[in-house]
């Protein structure tokens, strides 16, 4: 790379990182970003340099392949209900154990050898995330509405964001695991993606960057589409365009927002330094989705 090409890239970030001074940016942080180790370090550079420039990045991660690795490990079999892991006493306990110990500890640790100040916290420290169990509703066509149990499997009741605003206010860079607190003290496990998006609305940020394994949404013809609205992605969804695991990033993109969000964003974690380039370039790598 010439030093003009190198000029060029920091030029044109400059009205990024104007933009984005003093704002907020949530990142949801998964899929293979979280387990290859270059691209571990990559994130943490990332984080580190955002917080450094003037913007407050705030992390909430999953941890899936971990909690799936510890489970096998104490003999534990997962089962799935639609996607959701069914969560009894037993999971339940290895779940927080994993989340707000070994993957977010190793993050925070990560981030602070480059340099950041990150903290770690659950959804448990501040009252920050108050949950209620979650019920799934199965109806099919001619039968009675089936009520399934997904055990200790929780939904955002409400988000108390102020150790959040306390701790980017001194400079620290707020990593949270996705575990809520019952009105009885209960623990809860909830989708980290449903979380970010929750935080993002409360926080009143400019981004929400979901972190996935894919590049975005795509058009029929498997073309990233880079930029597109709330009615559009209503209509691919009716029209099967968008389907599968797709449907739930693009509703928490839409959640978030419907409730104050400028943008969000879904891009692919395996490319190095993803969260920079989507949003310093003028292209962008994913696809940012936005109100019409």
């Amino acid at each position: 790379m010439t030093n003009n090409t190198v000029a060029d890239i920091l030029i044109e970030a400059l009205p990024y990182i104007r933009r984005f001074s003093t704002k907020t940016v949530v990142i949801k942080y998964g899929g293979h970003a979280m387990v290859d180790e270059a691209l571990k370090t990559n994130f943490s550079k990332d984080m580190t340099l955002l917080k450094t420039i003037g913007i407050n990045p705030v992390v909430v991660h999953g941890g899936g392949p971990q909690i799936n690795t510890a489970l096998d490990a104490m003999g534990i079999t997962s089962t799935f209900i639609r996607g959701m892991r069914y969560t009894d006493d037993a999971t339940m306990d290895v779940v927080e154990m994993v989340l707000g110990g070994k993957v977010n500890k190793e993050i925070v640790s990560r981030i602070n050898q480059q340099g950041g100040r990150a903290v770690g916290l659950t959804g448990k420290d501040g009252g920050l995330l108050l949950a209620e169990k979650m019920t799934i509703v199965h109806q099919e066509a001619d039968k009675p509405p089936e009520i399934i149990d997904p055990g200790m499997v929780g939904s955002v009741c409400q988000v108390n964001p102020e150790i959040i605003h306390t701790l980017t206010g001194q400079g620290f860079i707020p990593i949270i695991a996705p575990v809520g607190v019952g009105t009885q003290g209960e623990t809860y496990n909830i989708n980290a993606d449903v979380v970010a998006a929750k935080i993002a609305a409360a926080l009143n940020a400019e981004r929400l960057i979901l972190v996935t394994d894919v590049d975005g949404v795509l058009d029929p013809d498997k073309t990233l589409i880079s930029s597109v609205n709330d009615q559009e992605i209503n209509q691919m969804i009716q029209d099967g365009r968008i389907a599968g695991g797709m449907i739930p990033k693009v509703e928490c993109a839409l959640s978030a927002i419907q409730e104050g969000v400028a943008k969000s964003h879904i891009i692919n974690g395996k490319t190095p330094h993803a969260v920079l380039l989507e949003l310093f370039t003028d292209s962008g790598i994913g696809t940012q989705v936005f109100n019409s």
